[in-house]
């Protein structure tokens, strides 16, 4: 077991998640119970997640995306109450961390993605390690487009929707990557060296991008691309600590 302000500052820290200029906040979002033995992580802390969380009897839900983001309405009402509401009458603890679970060099997203698919990183193309969203690395072994879009198929259990550009390489060496949303970072990709570029979602000008620049694009998920990096922070906290921690799939369940 573990206090609640213990576990909280240990995974600010450990995620430098003050170094971060985020849509959203990063770390204790809803205080529950002050003291924390079980533990559930999730990619969103969406309705069926604190669902599964309250059956549990956990204390605390640890995920990637949580609530109250830039822009969204303040106002607690429909769905947003039924959350909260689901949260505090559970005294459950909610965590997330969003850009600073996709960017540390051991837990995050990226790094976690990267050793799924046995990339090895070489830099980071918007920042130092540790900060930098936007990785470039090389595959571990050449491969052509077809090849990759298949092990992608494989390692995340979907078919990713695949940009192939007339201009591309036909053996792909060098590969750059962000989890989620990052597909504008394309550019930022090809212009870093990368001859191809996966990400979680597309856009309708990624299309045209990807054809014209002559980078092929593998758009694989958004959540897809993001299970695992709040599993390994999840599992990193239970090893340390000696609590109980379980990660739930809401959209790929076992």
């Amino acid at each position: 077991m573990i206090e609640r302000a213990r576990l909280v500052d240990i995974c600010d820290q450990e995620l430098k998640a003050p170094c971060f200029k985020d849509y959203t906040l990063n770390g204790l979002q809803v205080e529950g119970r002050g003291e924390i033995q079980r533990v559930l992580s999730g990619v969103t802390a969406c309705q069926a997640l604190l669902d599964e969380a309250v059956e549990w009897q956990a204390d605390a839900i640890l995920v990637h995306h949580g609530y109250f983001w830039k822009n969204e309405p303040v106002a607690l009402t429909g769905m947003k109450q039924r959350r909260i509401r689901t949260l505090l009458a559970n005294d459950i603890n909610l965590l997330a961390y969003h850009l600073p679970l996709d960017a540390h060099p051991v837990l995050g997203n990226n790094a976690q993605l990267a050793r799924r698919f046995g990339w090895q990183f070489e830099r980071c193309l918007d920042g130092e390690q540790g900060v930098g969203l936007l990785w470039l690395g090389r595959t571990a072994e050449p491969c052509s487009l077809a090849s990759l879009e298949a092990q992608a198929a494989k390692v995340l259990n979907r078919s990713p929707l695949t940009i192939e550009s007339a201009l591309g390489v036909e053996r792909i060496e060098r590969i750059a990557w962000c989890t989620g949303g990052a597909q504008d970072m394309i550019i930022q990709a090809f212009e870093g060296g990368a001859q191809a570029f996966v990400s979680g979602e597309i856009s309708e000008r990624t299309t045209h991008l990807a054809r014209e620049m002559g980078i092929h694009y593998l758009a694989a998920g958004h959540h897809a691309t993001e299970r695992y990096g709040v599993k390994a922070l999840g599992d990193w906290l239970a090893n340390r600590f000696s609590i109980d921690h379980r990660f739930v799939d809401i959209d790929n369940p076992a």
